[in-house]
């Protein structure tokens, strides 16, 4: 099957009486040869008689939707499109990272309790009836004999047979700490212990 699609000009006509019908056609139907002629009202067979003889096409009744003018299409496509309303944004959520590294130089004495959310560097040591609980990593250079409690990625510190030292809720037995300082961290749910040698990268 082929198609092709033409435009086609349309001639309304309001049937009133024969007389004027004919008299308008007589004098202007060569000009109307190429349009569809689309009767309104009561036809009759005179008037489609007439039509066919004068070899022009015509309709009865029919209704077509009026084309909108093109001026009125163009100014319809260069008008500024209506801005959509804007999508809210889903909340940037701010991710809280600890805070840097905090360093202390002093003795934390029996019955001094420190509670620390960063990192903390201690250089010095912890007395017996001493206390720290920290949420951050946590490094001591000196001796431990007081508790620490540490719920950081890592600890390092020296070996303590008198301190009591926690990590993660789990007991380390002390003696698994050597005289240098010891890197405790947990991997696969289990505490590891590993001496650290004298050129260590803190990060």
């Amino acid at each position: 099957m082929k198609t092709k699609q033409s435009s086609v000009k349309v001639l309304d006509v309001t049937l009133t009486n024969n007389d004027d019908f004919v008299t308008f056609f007589d004098r202007n139907y060569i000009v109307f040869q190429n349009h569809l002629i689309v009767l309104h009202g009561e036809s009759n067979a005179f008037i489609e008689k007439y039509l066919n003889d004068k070899k022009l096409n015509f309709m009865v009744n029919a209704e077509f939707k009026k084309a909108r003018p093109t001026k009125e299409i163009q100014a319809q496509e260069t008008q500024t499109p209506k801005e959509l309303p804007k999508k809210e944004e889903p909340p940037v959520l701010e991710h809280k990272t600890k805070t840097t590294l905090k360093v202390l130089d002093k003795l934390v004495r029996s019955g001094q309790e420190l509670n620390i959310e960063s990192d903390l560097l201690l250089l010095n040591r912890v007395n017996s009836g001493g206390k720290i609980n920290i949420n951050g990593n946590l490094i001591i250079t000196e001796i431990v004999e007081g508790s620490i409690r540490c719920n950081g990625d890592f600890m390092m510190l020296k070996s303590s047979p008198k301190a009591n030292i926690v990590f993660h809720e789990v007991e380390v037995d002390n003696k698994y700490l050597t005289e240098r300082l010891n890197r405790v961290e947990l991997k696969n749910n289990e505490i590891t212990i590993t001496p650290v040698l004298k050129e260590t990268n803190w990060g």
